[in-house]
This record gives structure tokens, C-alpha cells and sequence, in this order.
């Protein structure tokens, strides 16, 4: 891209899917929405728009790069097409509406990675292991029910479930709501009524 003057004029991205567990919390494999398996990385070099060096805080979701590519390529996405451009974000410009909270859902279910869903927010992080029953399939092998919460403020590494903490019984009930909020979105259905 040097020798061809096209660097200053290229987006350049390197990415991947999320990362294995590599024992950490006693996993192996991914798709539990703990932060080891949950965080894409996400490099990208576009000189005349990205200040070299900028670390992006935001919370994006991998459904959000297709519009960022797409937006880049000066191209309009399908209506259908979830997700987000965080083009802006990315030149420092994060729109004052960005998301606070992203949602999340594991459908299969299985002994060794039960289904879940959940939402995190920059600092918590609030899980739903729901389990075969609540699920409706009958293939899979139960699991059991129950939340798990993580102030990833004071507990980085998520290693202290401080749901049934009364401390943070306010911050359940808040982000319950939010998660509702955001499976409306997308258009689930919540079970959190089953299960305290």
C-alpha cells in the first residue's frame, strides 16, 4: 500500500471471533458471556480519519461491523440489518445516543455450555443460565437455573457472583429492565419471570 501511495486511503481491519477459555473460570471453549470469550478484537488503521493510537471504550457488537464496512464503502445498508456504524466513534465523534448496555444470548444448550443469556453495561454484568426446561428443548441435557452478577468495577475477572447480594439489589432491578428493553429490540422473549 506504500509503494502504491493507497496507505492514507485505506481501512485496514484486523479481527476475529471471541477468544477460547483457556481454564479460566475451569472452561475450555467459548461462548459463555464471561469476558475472556465474550471481547472481539478489533484493530483498524484509517489515517485520515483515526488518530493513531486511539483506544475505543465503546461497547460494540460484532453485528455492528457490517454497517461500519458498509458506511466506509460509502454504501447504504438493507433495512433489515442490525447493528451500527461506529465510523464516528472511531474518529472520536461517538454519537451522544451510543449504547450503554449491549445484550447477548446462547441458544444451545448443552452439560458442558448451558444457554444463557444477559446484558453487560461498562461496569456490570448480569447473566441468565435459563436451562433446558425454560428453553422448551428436549434434546439437550438439563442445566441448572439461576443469575450470576459481577461488578467488573471491584471483580475484573468476574469471580465473585454478587447476585443474591442485597447491596446490589437496586442494580438487579435496573438492569433486568434494561435487558428486557434490549430483547424487545431484537425481538426475544425474556424467562426471567420464572426464576427469582
Amino acid at each position: 500500500l506504500d509503494k502504491h501511495d493507497l496507505a492514507q486511503n485505506t481501512v485496514i481491519i484486523y479481527t476475529s471471533d471471541q477468544g477460547y477459555f483457556l481454564g479460566e473460570h475451569n472452561y475450555f471453549d467459548k461462548r459463555f458471556m464471561l469476558e475472556e470469550s465474550l471481547r472481539m478484537p478489533f484493530v483498524v488503521r484509517y489515517p485520515q480519519e483515526i488518530k493513531p493510537g486511539t483506544v475505543l471504550d465503546d461497547i460494540i457488537l460484532n453485528v455492528d461491523f457490517a454497517k461500519t464496512f458498509l458506511d466506509y464503502a460509502d454504501a447504504k445498508p438493507p433495512a433489515t440489518m442490525q447493528g451500527s456504524s461506529f465510523r464516528a466513534n472511531l474518529a472520536g465523534k461517538t454519537p451522544a445516543d451510543w449504547r450503554s448496555a449491549m445484550y447477548y444470548r446462547y441458544y444451545a444448550g448443552s452439560r458442558q455450555r448451558p444457554a444463557h443469556y444477559g446484558i453487560r453495561t461498562e461496569r456490570y454484568k448480569l447473566i441468565f443460565f435459563y436451562g433446558r426446561d425454560l428453553l422448551g428443548q428436549t434434546g439437550a441435557p438439563p442445566t441448572p437455573t439461576g443469575w450470576e452478577l459481577y461488578d467488573r468495577e471491584r471483580d475484573p475477572f468476574e469471580t465473585r457472583n454478587v447476585y443474591h447480594d442485597p447491596a446490589y439489589a437496586d442494580v438487579v432491578a435496573e438492569l433486568k429492565d434494561e435487558m428486557r428493553r434490549l430483547m424487545a429490540k431484537v425481538g426475544d422473549e425474556p424467562h426471567v419471570e420464572e426464576v427469582g
